[in-house]
Formats: C-alpha cells, structure tokens, sequence
C-alpha cells in the first residue's frame, strides 16, 4: 500500500469516527473532536504527501504518532466503563493509525535502503 493512501484512509477514519463519538454523546466535548482535528489536518497535507514532499511526510508521520498516544487514555477509559461502542470507534482509530505508522515506517527504511545503494 501507499504511504499517502494509508493516510488518507487513517485520516478520514479520525474524522469519521471522531464525529461520530461527538454526536452520539449524551454529553458532548470538543475533546471528542480532538482526532478528527488531526484527520483534518493530514487530509489538508495529503497533496503534498502525495508528491513526496519530505516535510509533509514527517508532519504527518508526528501526527500520526501523538494520535497514538492521545487516544490510549480514552481507550483505557472505555475499556474501565465497559462501552463497547467507545472501544470499537477507539480501537478502530488506534489500528489505523498504527497501521499507518507502520508503513511510514516501512516506507523510510525502503528510501533509506535505496539511497544507500545508489552510492
């Protein structure tokens, strides 16, 4: 897979599934909305991911990284308040997001690789 389609997918699964957490609330907070912030914001860089700007792949690789991490302590709370839902749209962001990293990562080592052999 692509680095810029698997961002695109994990960046509209944070704004989907964000949504989705905010509206369905019976008490609603713009924390919910955290994510989908993200989302909107690698979604605003996916045309120059898409051309490989270095820049924007690093600012969506950190992104990606700090939604990681930001969304293990709602998870750790759905998971203590037993709501499935919450732990579904969670854990859904979370794999995407990792996933995502995941081929990021791949996608370094893979330039890195051919940089060192065209030395």
């Amino acid at each position: 897979m692509k680095t810029y389609t698997a961002s695109l997918i994990n960046a509209l699964t944070l704004i989907f599934f964000s949504v989705w957490a905010y509206v369905a609330s019976d008490t609603p907070s713009v924390t919910a909305l955290i994510p989908a912030f993200f989302g909107v914001v690698i979604t605003a860089l996916y045309p120059l991911f898409r051309k490989s700007n270095k820049i924007a792949a690093h600012i969506v690789v950190l992104l990606t990284f700090l939604v990681i991490i930001g969304l293990t302590k709602p998870l750790s709370a759905a998971i203590s308040a037993n709501n499935g839902l919450a732990l579904f749209r969670l854990s859904l962001m979370i794999l995407t997001s990792v996933f995502s990293l995941a081929i990021y990562i791949r996608s370094f080592i893979e330039i890195r690789r051919q940089a060192a052999n065209d030395k």
